[in-house]
């Protein structure tokens, strides 16, 4: 049965975020924060579900720029092929803002709701999120899941070529719903997890859901452009404290399973978990097992 969701919008840092909650008033909090382009919706039902049944007050939430939380535009010029060979050469350069502002939001959104700890969880950027939010403020996260993410470090592995293509912003962009579907689905096809396949007919619902509730290109943009402009952060991993679970998938295209391995060698005491034939991706299939390897890091707090 899919949990029952109260929903609001925080003021937080001059922006109108949306949030979601569900579970137990007095549950342990626990904190969702998304990857890029995704909504509070692609976190799926199924895992929301098992992690309030396991008692937890699960909190979910639209980053800046994604859903129906406000447009984060300052004016800065993006061009991600110029500032992606920056990055890779470690240069610096102007970004309408950064994973440190995201991080920031999320405590944001914790306010709002008096929360002043919560066990966090984040997916690809929202795992960098995550991270770094436990890094700078360690006494107000819990637990911290790092799921599919990385520490940023342009010496990494990059992404599969035709991933990276895909992901590029090169070529012609679909606008039409069907279109963006269609294109949305292939792409999960492409980094999606091969031992843990996914009906694409839960794809192109899933894709059609958000594609209904928010579409805004432009703004996953500048999210992409934020991870860019934001560089590593390895300097800040030794300061977590909180029980750290990591998990990575061994067929990610996309963050190579060195970035899961990166972040798991920097914070002390983490714990990783390499999943064989996962992906990129949220597979349904998946959940039952991410939920407990949550639950149990979340216990060790």
């Amino acid at each position: 049965m899919n949990p029952s969701w109260s929903a609001g919008s925080a003021c937080v840092n001059g922006l109108q975020l949306h949030w979601e909650e569900a579970g137990p008033a007095q549950g342990e909090p626990l904190m969702l924060v998304m990857g890029l382009g995704g909504q509070l919706i692609h976190w799926p039902e199924s895992l929301c579900a098992d992690l309030v049944q396991r008692g937890f007050r699960v909190i979910r939430f639209d980053n800046r720029d994604a859903g129906l939380s406000s447009d984060a535009d300052t004016g800065v010029d993006i061009n991600i092929a110029r500032d992606w060979l920056r990055s890779r050469f470690g240069l610096r350069y102007a970004s309408n803002y950064s994973l440190h502002d995201m991080a920031a939001d999320t405590f944001g959104v914790l306010d709002v709701l008096g929360i002043e700890r919560a066990h966090f969880v984040g997916v690809s950027m929202g795992g960098m999120i995550s991270q770094i939010a436990a890094a700078r403020h360690p006494r107000r996260v819990r637990s911290l899941t790092s799921i599919m993410s990385s520490t940023n470090h342009p010496k990494l592995p990059s992404a599969r070529l035709d991933v990276l293509f895909s992901m590029s912003g090169l070529g012609p962009r679909p606008t039409t719903r069907d279109a963006v579907i269609r294109r949305s689905v292939k792409m999960l096809r492409r980094v999606g997890s091969p031992a843990f396949p996914t009906p694409i007919a839960y794809r192109a619902q899933l894709a059609g859901r958000a594609y209904d509730r928010a579409f805004r290109p432009v703004a996953t943009m500048r999210q992409t452009h934020a991870i860019l402009a934001t560089g590593s952060f390895e300097p800040l991993l030794p300061d977590i404290s909180a029980p750290t679970q990591i998990v990575h998938g061994l067929a990610d295209p996309l963050l190579r399973p060195a970035c899961g391995r990166r972040s798991a060698q920097l914070i002390r005491g983490a714990r990783l978990e390499l999943i064989p034939g996962m992906g990129h991706d949220l597979a349904p299939s998946l959940m039952p097992r991410w939920s407990e390897l949550i639950a149990a890091n979340a216990a060790r707090a």
